[in-house]
């Protein structure tokens, strides 16, 4: 990026900040602050270890600093600006998610646009958030769009911010369906029938909620699937299940013709062909249902995170905090394009185009000087698809 470029972008940042009020995470004095600043080479030099006091009133900061990235330590500390983690002293830390675009599993770089990526990492979010509103039953999250490629959301309940790393990553393993056990997962019942002289046990799929419940729901979609096919369809369709044969087949198909209300309340065990294949599911449950989060930042519990409110400098979008009923009609390519870069056009020699999907429009850009909008063009800039064109 030439010097033209980085100050340019260092003034447009400031005139935000000045119009922008920025609300600090809570504990503001007890975190570690860090920020990297626009200055020449690699933009992963970050200057850290700093605490509020030692940076001052943090709206008059970022006028004063412009910086391209800020970040808030997760960790609370007796001593937030020492320079070694040891001498801060840790207190406790708030429990923190990232999700990015690309590293989920359905994303294919290169292929997928900057949009459909975000796309699918709101629908991960969604995934996350069930994990935690339903499972875990967290209530003091903050939820922020990372202003880049993600999201993250920050879960400040008292009962998780003493938690060790050993602990977060616990949590970690649950939501990420690592190590699920399919048979942990399964009561036993003692149940008195009629003309029994000895009581037998029945084994029940636990369906009240967590693993078990999306477990559940998958089979129950396969079951009705299964159940409106012919008979032949049907049972080909199960076969093509290893280890399923024509006899197991048969015998599924059968447990679910003759057992649905069994198979409603969780008895997916009434026979040894239905519970191996319930089994199956408990597979695609983990892969279909988990939250692909970024795992070292949940259980780091010193780790920086992007300040809500701030500009992301590989972007030059808006990290935007989220209310829960929010999410479903958030935009990030058009609700997260800072009002201070519209309304106006700025010259830039394009050096990588391409199409560019952004404040609700669509852009072909092509090589060379070209008058843009301002908001695309910072975002061209901030990603080095760009420099600024002399005036």
């Amino acid at each position: 990026m030439e010097e033209r470029t980085r100050a340019y972008l260092r003034g447009r940042f400031r005139d935000h900040y000045r119009r922008t009020e920025l609300t600090p995470p809570p504990a503001a004095n007890e975190r570690e602050w860090g920020y990297i600043p626009w200055t020449e080479g690699p933009d992963t030099t970050m200057v850290r270890h700093r605490s509020l006091l030692e940076l001052g009133d943090l709206s008059e900061f970022l006028v004063r600093k412009r910086p391209r990235h800020v970040y808030f330590s997760a960790g609370r500390f007796r001593d937030p600006g020492a320079s070694s983690m040891h001498e801060k002293d840790w207190q406790s830390a708030d429990l923190v998610f990232d999700l990015d675009a690309d590293h989920l599993p359905n994303v294919t770089l290169g292929e997928d646009s900057y949009a459909e990526m975000l796309a699918k990492c709101k629908d991960a979010l969604l995934r996350l958030l069930d994990f935690l509103e339903n499972d875990f039953a967290f209530q003091n999250m903050e939820i922020v769009f990372s202003g880049g490629r993600g999201y993250h959301v920050h879960v400040r309940d008292a009962n998780v911010l003493e938690l060790e790393r050993e602990h977060r990553r616990e949590i970690v393993d649950y939501v990420r369906g690592i190590g699920l056990d399919f048979e942990e997962l399964i009561e036993t019942e003692t149940v008195a029938g009629l003309g029994r002289k000895t009581p037998t046990e029945r084994r029940m799929l636990q369906i009240q909620g967590g693993w078990g419940k999306r477990i559940h729901a998958h089979f129950m979609d396969f079951v009705d699937d299964l159940l409106a096919m012919e008979e032949d369809a049907a049972l080909e369709r199960l076969q093509e299940f290893d280890g399923i044969g024509e006899g197991k087949a048969q015998a599924t198909l059968n447990a679910a013709r003759n057992n649905r209300e069994g198979l409603d309340s969780g008895n997916v065990t009434v026979h040894t062909a239905v519970e191996q294949l319930a089994q199956r599911f408990a597979e695609r449950a983990v892969e279909r249902d988990n939250a692909p989060i970024d795992e070292p930042v949940t259980t780091d519990t010193n780790r920086l995170i992007r300040l809500p409110g701030s500009l992301h400098g590989g972007s030059g979008l808006k990290t935007v905090r989220l209310e829960r009923d929010e999410i479903a009609d958030f935009e990030p390519l058009v609700d997260a394009v800072p009002e201070t870069f519209t309304g106006q056009e700025i010259t830039v020699n394009v050096t990588d185009g391409g199409e560019v999907e952004l404040g609700g429009d669509s852009f072909t850009i092509t090589d060379g000087n070209q008058s843009l909008p301002e908001y695309v063009a910072v975002f061209l800039m901030a990603r080095g698809r760009a420099e600024k064109e002399k005036e």
